[in-house]
């Protein structure tokens, strides 16, 4: 296990890459985007990301980022996650994270090193993953209706006003929406407006602005949405 301090500018994006092993992706401050051949993840801070061996991966700072990275040899424990998930950063992983950082060089398992890396492992397991996670379909229909959700989170047209615009049958369309995603065409539409809201009430807009724009009602509608959905309100989560 090693451990890497990297601080980005709002704006700046990784190139596409994977890694020979396991990387817990986090950042202290700061709201990342991350992009895989499966989907998209928003990870806000006391968020981390697990991406596993050899998973292609691209990164957004959607504002100034605190990365702090481990990489971990992904025989190193059993138990460990086995596909992209956000976790959950508790304030005991948080600080064993950092500690990392002042790893230097290799160490014995016997070593505070060693301890503090076996620990981290511990802690991994029972992180539990969050939703925050959008499926992207391969299919180019699916697509279609998914590029035109994300750009415009308040559009309110059914699955059956998009089947007729593609002309097919509605049912045809919600089971290969399941089919491709893994969600119905509303799960889908609603996580789409979730991550959408998480990254701009990550850079600082007012709550009634993000959930009109995002097809709500009214911001109690879209806090009711979001409490259900992460446990706590959209006005608290960054803090």
């Amino acid at each position: 296990m090693i451990g890497k301090a990297i601080d980005h500018d709002a704006g700046e994006k990784s190139v596409r890459h994977q890694h020979d092993v396991v990387q817990l992706l986090y950042a202290i401050s700061g709201v990342m985007r991350v992009h895989t051949a499966k989907g998209q993840w928003i990870v806000p801070p006391s968020r981390g990301i697990w991406i596993p061996q050899g998973v292609w991966h691209e990164i957004d700072m959607l504002g100034p980022v605190e990365m702090r990275t481990l990489y971990i040899q992904p025989d190193a424990a059993t138990g460990l996650p086995t596909e992209c998930c956000v976790l959950a950063i508790t304030p005991l992983m948080r600080e064993l994270i950092l500690s990392v950082m002042e790893f230097d060089g290799a160490f014995t398992p016997d070593s505070r090193e060693g301890r503090i890396a076996r620990l981290i492992l511990d802690e991994i397991v029972t992180l539990p993953a969050l939703p925050m996670v959008l499926p992207v379909p391969q299919n180019d229909q699916l697509s279609m209706i998914c590029d035109a959700l994300m750009a415009k989170p308040d559009d309110l047209r059914t699955s059956g006003e998009w089947a007729e615009k593609l002309g097919i049958d509605v049912r045809t369309l919600q089971r290969r929406f399941v089919k491709a995603t893994g969600l119905t065409f509303g799960e889908w539409r609603r996580q789409a407006r979730l991550l959408n809201a998480l990254k701009r009430l990550a850079t600082g807009e007012r709550v009634i602005d993000v959930a009109l724009d995002s097809g709500y009602a009214s911001p109690s509608a879209f806090s009711a949405m979001f409490k259900r959905q992460f446990g706590i309100a959209p006005n608290a989560f960054f803090h």
